[in-house]
């Protein structure tokens, strides 16, 4: 982990270009697809789903507020929301897609003022700070 300052430009202008996004999705794709089907399952998306950590609250520390079959209904939302044909696995495009609109909601969620964040290695948010830094050292 490291400790980055971005803005929403920052992620914006990563996902705008196309071959930088695309080569870290399909890296990260390619790493969660464990059977190497071309297809993501449930279970091997369930990880990065709980990732996510949508109940956290405190440094990573969660309050337990819902039952195993509740959270098991949030997370099949969640795997829902990156199935857009609802097949019952996750295509690249499908990938590529939901996370171009994560990201997205991300950048504007941040807006244009830049923000001290602890970013992990080989994110999507240390791909976009990496990027953002190599085109101003070559520029």
């Amino acid at each position: 982990m490291s400790v980055e300052i971005l803005d929403g430009e920052t992620i914006r202008s990563f996902v705008e270009d196309k071959e930088a996004f695309n080569v870290a999705i399909d890296l990260w794709f390619a790493d969660l697809d464990t059977n190497n089907d071309g297809r993501l399952s449930y279970v091997e998306l369930k990880k990065e789903i709980m990732n996510l950590r949508v109940f956290e609250k405190h440094f990573g520390v969660d309050d337990n507020v819902l039952s195993h079959e509740e959270l098991a209904q949030v997370y099949g939302g969640l795997f829902s929301s990156f199935d857009h044909d609802g097949d019952g696995v996750v295509d690249l495009d499908e990938f590529r897609a939901e996370m171009k609109k994560m990201m997205l909601a991300v950048a504007n969620g941040l807006g244009f003022l830049p923000v001290q964040m602890v970013v992990e290695e080989g994110s999507l948010l240390k791909r976009a700070v990496e990027r953002e830094r190599a085109m101003k050292l070559g520029a």
